[in-house]
């Protein structure tokens, strides 16, 4: 499969959803991506065909979920090219990238972070990567830094050393942003996180379903991300470990499937990843996870990448020719169209972006409009939300001109109010 959108969009049954006797246009996707029928058939199909727990049964059933569900996880593995998979797979299935990021913070953080040692995160980063460490730091009385960002709204990266130093222990950093579409310089980071012997955790939620990445050549110790966002079901997080890191790890929840032996006084641990994934897991959603990452390979990460790159430089055109950005309307991220994704957010004085998102939902225009779980950088931008159109895969050079000239016409009739 090429990058062939007309027909990718077939793929896609509620494109053809009607709101407001308008045809939807779903700009979204960085909230949640929409399903390709592959990933709905594939969870269909489970619970007709297969349903059955995983691990634990002798009965056939359960031995080919099982080998699906495990499949999955090898998919994944081989998705964001981790090393030695198929010798010891170190993808841990969570609920979200939230609970990822937590459980780190605590199975990592309570072990590994002292009094005065400093943790670093940046000035953009969302709510579920900055209060995870800001109650660690609470417990262990340690220091949570916040790396500053520029005018272009990117890391000023100017500060890497006064930031960076011997003093950190853990750099916790999002791989591109979720409210400004700013898209860090993550191995720059990483190097200099070696250098002073920090581990970093990438925040890979918006970046994973948009362009490649490979945590070999990144060398990180932690990735996290959610399937929602890439195609797959709600309620599933992948959690990457780095093979040195993962086998200094304790369980942090404990139950059935993640125990080798248990006594009344005491209990072993399974292998790993078993031994993090205590009671019955998201099988269904797993194994449709499956069918979302077969669907984005065929694409390739590549072309996905260049196709939204494409269709953001037709918006950033559109809106130079529509001339309605001034000193009220502002967009943000960086002016360098390759160091931001498929995400543009506005704030204008004229309007509140809940207002704005009214009407172009009356045109059938699906946005985001709110502070996008980023508070901190709203209150450091000085307005108190935004409205965010985030690209995908589907989306079409029509649906981002409809979305310019409604956007306009929205401002344009807030103006005449």
């Amino acid at each position: 499969m090429n990058h062939n959108i007309s027909e990718i969009r077939k793929d896609f049954p509620i494109l053809n959803t009607v709101i407001n006797n308008k045809k939807l246009v779903y700009l979204d996707n960085a909230a949640t991506s929409q399903k390709p029928i592959q990933v709905i058939n594939k969870l269909n199909d489970y619970y007709t065909k297969l349903n059955s727990n995983v691990h634990r049964g002798v009965h056939t059933l359960s031995g080919k979920a099982t080998d699906e569900f495990e499949n999955v996880r090898l998919k994944v593995a081989e998705f964001i090219n981790v090393p030695n998979y198929k010798k010891s797979n170190p993808i841990i299935w969570t609920k979200n990238t939230t609970e990822s990021i937590n459980i780190i913070s605590m199975a990592w953080g309570d072990e590994n972070i002292k009094e005065n040692d400093e943790i670093v995160v940046s000035a953009m980063e969302h709510h579920s990567n900055l209060i995870p460490w800001q109650k660690l730091c609470e417990r262990k009385k340690a220091k949570l830094k916040i790396f500053p960002i520029n005018e272009f709204q990117e890391l000023n990266i100017k500060l890497l050393n006064e930031y960076i130093n011997p003093n950190t222990k853990l750099v916790s950093i999002v791989h591109s942003s979720n409210s400004m579409g700013t898209i860090n310089p993550i191995k720059t980071i990483i190097n200099q996180a070696k250098k002073v012997n920090a581990k970093v955790l990438i925040d890979g939620a918006q970046s994973v379903p948009h362009m490649p990445v490979d945590v070999t050549d990144l060398d990180c110790d932690f990735l996290v991300f959610s399937a929602h966002k890439m195609l797959g079901p709600t309620g599933l997080g992948v959690l990457y470990v780095k093979e040195d890191v993962i086998n200094t790890l304790e369980p942090h929840f404990f139950g059935g499937e993640m125990v080798l032996d248990v006594s009344y006084e005491s209990a072993t641990w399974n292998d790993i990843p078993m031994k993090f994934e205590a009671g019955t897991p998201n099988i269904a959603d797993v194994i449709a996870f499956g069918a979302a990452i077969d669907y984005l390979n065929e694409i390739g990460m590549s072309n996905i990448r260049k196709h939204e790159l494409e269709l953001t430089k037709f918006a950033l055109h559109l809106i130079e020719e529509s001339k309605f950005l001034n000193d009220n309307t502002v967009l943000y991220g960086p002016k360098n169209v390759s160091n931001r994704s498929g995400v543009l957010t506005f704030h204008s004085g004229i309007a509140h972006p809940h207002d704005l998102g009214t009407l172009l939902d009356n045109e059938g225009i699906a946005v985001r409009t709110g502070h996008h779980c980023t508070m901190p950088l709203m209150k450091y931008l000085g307005i108190p939300a935004s409205l965010r159109a985030s690209l995908y895969i589907y989306n079409t050079e029509e649906e981002v001109s409809n979305f310019i000239k409604c956007f306009t016409d929205s401002l344009r009739f807030f103006e005449n109010v």
